[in-house]
């Protein structure tokens, strides 16, 4: 049977790679993305993968658009909260819509998907949720109170859900990527990236395949044992 999976933010970086490695393993994937419409048709003639316009942090937008490709391609087997934003800046010098925006669109966006894919996946009792998290997330980050309260929390919403629905046949786990190659940690200053990569014992920054493979492990049937947990992703640059 063909599985259904939908990757918010998908077009790009992580979320590209989470997107066509699915696809690769024989998924029918769809990848949503927020407002860069060239950038999501280059994406589709570039992999085949359609797209999905919708702004996951609008809840009805969010409930209207998954209704949508439910109707389309069927019943969301395998959902990827992905999609994230950054609006950095220290506590002092943060502005209230700095930090709102990435809460709702990082954290707040988890429920919206879940909540319109949740009942489907209780009625069918099988589905598969994966919540990414951050480093950050783990062990914070001056200047991101902001997306470090949002990742934390990513990781204390996964837990609940897996307990909420583990007898259900559903598994929810999150993954907790560190700094990854991919256009946002790119636009990090060439001295600050140096001092970064000292931090990573393997000495390198991820790729968004480090990630993606993940993702298909812990999607997969005979993951079905794995629930609640969270996968860090990090070369080691934080243990616990």
């Amino acid at each position: 049977m063909t599985r259904v999976a939908l990757v918010t933010g998908g077009t790009r970086g992580i979320g590209e790679a989470i997107c066509t490695t699915l696809q690769a393993k024989g998924y029918v994937v769809i990848a949503n993305y927020a407002g860069n419409d060239q950038a999501a048709q280059e994406f589709t003639e570039r992999t085949g993968i359609p797209t999905a316009k919708f702004d996951v942090s609008d809840f009805d937008a969010v409930q209207t658009a998954i209704a949508g490709i439910e109707s389309e391609y069927g019943a969301i087997d395998v959902l990827v909260n992905n999609a994230g934003i950054t609006r950095d800046g220290t506590m002092h010098r943060m502005s209230f819509d700095k930090w709102d925006a990435v809460i709702q669109t990082n954290l707040a966006s988890c429920f919206n998907t879940c909540k319109a894919v949740i009942d489907g996946m209780r009625e069918r009792n099988f589905g598969r949720i994966i919540n990414v998290g951050s480093v950050n997330g783990q062990a914070g980050q001056y200047g991101q109170v902001n997306y470090a309260a949002a990742k934390s929390g990513i990781h204390g919403f996964t837990k609940a859900l897996a307990l909420e629905n583990a007898a259900k046949g559903i598994t929810v786990n999150a993954i907790a990527p560190g700094y990854v190659d991919t256009d946002m940690v790119r636009a990090v200053p060439e001295d600050v990236l140096v001092k970064i990569i000292r931090t990573i014992p393997v000495g390198r920054l991820g790729r968004p395949e480090d990630i993606a493979n993940s993702v298909a492990f812990l999607v997969d049937d005979e993951s079905s044992f794995i629930t609640g947990s969270t996968l860090s992703i990090n070369g080691g640059q934080h243990m616990y």
